[in-house]
């Protein structure tokens, strides 16, 4: 076998291991097996890839690798739950950087060819070019985001839409100038810097609420320029996994978008989550009745004689660092005969499946993880429901209230339970900046706190019972 037949059987092999491993990460009861397989094709895939007779000098090689790997391993130690969104949108921007570097220097090889360059060598290069920039760009602010280093509100100049339509046609305007014969690699640098802050400038405008979307979506974009820089390259691995990252991040895009009835057009210019200002003004007025505060020892009682207990987790429950103190108010509930469900919306928290990720960490059992669709029709046979962190995901005005930003959104239906018992830290509101009609509804009882030392009330008054 030459080693030309070689690599590709390599390719094959990882292409197989790619697509077995995102099969097997569709469900938490398989995703760290499938994540091994994905790891183990990525290794054979740099393995055959080094085996290239193209590849003739392995020193910034060595150390590219010892870094970036490094790099990894203590992100993957060090970083805490709360901010694996932001590692996410970190490692999601470097991809996108990576492959708009890698198009710049095949462009300055390229140019330098004899004769015409076939029109889908440089179509490739310029997509990769400019799409991994605004997905680098773009990631770097939700980075800041979600890492509060920029404000999590909406940042939006006058005439915003017009502003980024403008920015996206200039660049569209360069790539034709340059895809027709025009080789300037002045130009490209040009084309590029523009798309960063077009990147900028989308991501900007949004605000915190949408950032799961808009990390799905970014991610869609790092994946579509991994491919076409494999078009460039003739390497067919990094067609394949980039055409499986940008699909499947297409696809999450699109069902995360369903799950806040909105369409991706509106996450990028509808600067959702302002967190307060006029979104709050909407639904304020809309709010009847008085929050009633509880205490935990009250509480322990509704849970420890309840049949079925849900429990709803939401970003507060990450901040508060409390999963493993649920996992123990569940155990102990379990131990008296409770039946105990985990509620997860898909847009809770701040990247996608960050509460199965979260729950995963504390060992929760995988069956007790219900999906919203799952878990809706069981709610009027419950009996407490547990809302821990979670604000607008829970909302009634998203069913009730058509003047509110939220309306139409689907939602975890807790105000159906018998008693709905929420646990924060104040009567703030949620990313959309509306009050939340639950707080107000008489079968709900505030318990108010950390969520942490709240869990941790809760387990021992169960246990005094």
């Amino acid at each position: 076998m030459s080693r030309t037949d070689a690599i590709g059987a390599a390719y094959l092999v990882c292409a197989i291991l790619f697509i077995i491993g995102l099969r097997r990460l569709s469900s938490p009861a398989t995703a760290r097996s499938g994540n091994r397989l994905a790891a183990v094709g990525m290794a054979i895939a740099i393995a055959a890839t080094l085996f290239d007779e193209r590849v003739l000098s392995f020193g910034w090689i060595v150390v590219g690798a010892i870094a970036g790997g490094v790099a990894g391993a203590v992100g993957a130690r060090k970083v805490k739950m709360t901010a694996m969104p932001q590692m996410v949108a970190l490692f999601n921007g470097v991809g996108g950087g990576a492959a708009a570097l890698v198009a710049l220097a095949d462009y300055h090889d390229t140019v330098g060819l004899p004769g015409h360059v076939e029109v889908r060598i440089i179509a490739s290069i310029l997509f990769s070019a400019v799409v991994g920039a605004v997905s680098f760009s773009g990631s770097m602010i939700a980075f800041g985001k979600l890492q509060e280093v920029i404000s999590g509100a909406p940042t939006v100049v006058p005439g915003q839409r017009f502003v980024t339509g403008a920015l996206a046609a200039v660049v569209a305007v360069l790539c034709v100038i340059l895809g027709t014969g025009h080789e300037s690699q002045a130009l490209l640098a040009v084309t590029m810097a523009i798309a960063l802050v077009l990147g900028i400038q989308m991501v900007m405008a949004i605000g915190g609420a949408d950032m799961p979307v808009v990390i799905s979506l970014l991610n869609a974009f790092t994946g579509l320029a991994t491919a076409s820089t494999g078009f460039v390259l003739s390497n067919n691995v990094l067609i394949i996994s980039g055409t499986l990252v940008g699909a499947s991040g297409t696809l999450l895009t699109q069902m995360m978008g369903r799950a806040m009835n909105r369409t991706i057009t509106n996450v990028v210019f509808g600067a959702f989550g302002t967190g307060g200002g006029a979104a709050a003004a909407v639904g304020a007025g809309a709010v009847d009745g008085q929050v009633r505060a509880t205490t935990a020892e009250d509480v322990a009682v509704m849970l420890a004689y309840a049949r079925r207990v849900v429990i709803v987790p939401g970003y507060g429950l990450a901040v508060a660092q409390a999963q493993h103190n649920v996992r123990e108010l569940a155990d102990q509930l379990e131990r008296r005969g409770v039946d105990v469900r985990y509620a997860i919306h898909p847009v809770a928290g701040r990247m996608p499946g960050h509460m199965n990720v979260l729950l995963a960490e504390a060992d929760v059992p995988y069956p007790q993880l219900f999906e919203m669709d799952d878990i809706n029709p069981e709610f009027p046979r419950t009996d407490v429901s547990l809302v821990i962190g979670a604000n607008d995901v829970v909302n009634p005005a998203a069913q009730n209230t058509p003047g509110s930003p939220i309306y139409g959104m689907p939602i975890l239906k807790v105000h159906e339970s018998a008693a709905i018992v929420v646990l924060k830290r104040s009567m703030n509101t949620g990313f959309a900046g509306i009050e939340n009609e639950l707080f107000y509804d008489p079968k709900t009882s505030m318990l108010f706190g950390d969520a942490k030392a709240s869990v941790a009330s809760l387990t021992t008054a169960v246990k005094a019972v």
